[in-house]
């Protein structure tokens, strides 16, 4: 007598999509299991209400912004009359077995954090890209559905996989690109570089994400190097425009922020006045991220209270300059200074002239995320002489004000 054996393959569940809004959905614990689920659950609309008798601070600041009902006590039978789905997220097993079988008899579906295989439901791993939610469940084999997620979102962001079956509708995209790494742009701002016809692209943009752009995709260089040669503003935004009504979507790919110092704003009034439409994409500023890259805090309890963002591409005294400068020498806090390089030795001269102690440190952050990055710590009165002799060249930050004297461990 022979004995057939057979390969166990674990049964999938069946993957469905639930429309929650306005359904109540029962949380059973709020520790950080449930923090985790949370999001999508009032993303998805759903009337969320939590029981447990102690929750994480965040779970609590749903809460309180009125986000989600709180109820602060221990489960209790029938606290999933008239749920429509459920969660079981306590650290109880015993709790988390009980809130399962009431769903069970209340025909509720219920997640088990403790024992997926016991719940009637089961959270696939979901990413999301340009209103796509992608779902993957791998038969209780998080770490494969968590690949498999990332690897699918990352085809769809770099266009290996293309999901756009009609054509983007014309416009144009402002698009912070952030300090320089190419990891460093916003998850928007990647989703409209896949989308892009046309780019037009400044210098202090990542470069690297050039490389990732399909064949078809016409790349316009707006580079507008300090000091030097540089694409006229309004030659930009008539481009931008021009591209815009010939149909195509055009992304304006920026460095940092596009309305610090970037003259995102010019570019926005420009496409207004001839009706074409804009999305802005923020970005990461260098004025924040460069010092952070250099271990540098822009602010510090109790050591500065204040932040001052300046443009140093016209010198103190200059007709067209809008800073006051005496006001800044006063401050106590930090001041941050962009395109400031060339002239460092005159904002050095006019903050010490006006109040502020020459012994002050600054640090200086050149080319900040980038491979080429390097910085330098000194202070008011030896900024400019050590700029000159480390040869500090633009793009660089100045950092100036007691933060720039701390030091990580």
């Amino acid at each position: 007598m022979h004995t057939a054996t057979t390969d166990q393959t674990p049964q999938l569940p069946y993957l469905a999509g639930l429309n929650l809004t306005g359904r109540r959905a029962v949380v059973v614990g709020a520790g950080t299991v449930a923090q985790r689920r949370l999001p999508r659950l009032l993303n998805a609309g759903a009337a969320v209400e939590v029981i447990a008798p102690e929750a994480t601070p965040a779970v609590e600041a749903l809460a309180e912004a009125g986000e989600l009902v709180w109820h602060r006590r221990e489960y209790r039978s029938g606290d999933l009359d008239g749920a429509w789905y459920a969660i079981a997220a306590t650290s109880d097993p015993e709790v988390n077995a009980a809130v399962g079988a009431e769903a069970e008899q209340q025909r509720v579906f219920c997640v088990r954090s403790d024992h997926a295989a016991a719940g009637t439901a089961v959270t696939p791993a979901v990413g999301e890209h340009d209103g796509l939610l992608v779902g993957v469940l791998s038969g209780g084999k998080p770490r494969r559905s968590i690949a498999v997620r990332d690897a699918l979102v990352e085809a769809l962001r770099t266009g290996t996989v293309d999901v756009h079956a009609e054509p983007v509708a014309p416009g144009v995209a402002l698009v912070g690109g952030g300090p320089g790494a190419a990891d460093l742009i916003t998850v928007r701002g990647r989703r409209m570089l896949a989308k892009a016809d046309v780019v037009v692209v400044d210098r202090l943009a990542p470069r690297e994400l050039l490389e990732e752009l399909g064949p078809h995709v016409e790349v316009i260089d707006a580079a507008k190097i300090p000091y030097g040669r540089a694409a006229n503003q309004e030659v930009i935004n008539r481009t931008l425009i021009e591209k815009a009504q010939a149909g195509k979507f055009v992304v304006r790919l920026k460095g940092g922020d596009p309305y610090l110092f970037g003259r995102g704003f010019e570019e926005l009034l420009a496409c207004a006045e001839e009706g074409v439409p804009v999305t802005v994409v923020p970005g990461i500023t260098s004025a924040f991220a460069a010092p952070a890259l250099a271990e540098v805090p822009v602010t510090h309890r109790g050591v500065a209270h204040e932040v001052v963002v300046v443009s140093g591409h016209v010198p103190p005294g200059d007709p067209r300059s809008l800073v006051d400068w005496p006001s800044l020498a006063r401050l106590r806090g930090t001041l941050v200074l962009l395109m400031a390089v060339q002239r460092i030795e005159q904002f050095a001269e006019v903050l010490v002239q006006h109040g502020r102690d020459a012994a002050t440190p600054v640090a200086v952050v050149q080319e900040a995320s980038t491979g080429a990055q390097r910085s330098l710590r000194t202070t008011l009165a030896k900024v400019a002489e050590e700029v000159r002799q480390h040869e500090i060249k633009p793009p660089a930050v100045v950092v100036i004000g007691p933060v720039a004297g701390l030091r990580g461990a």
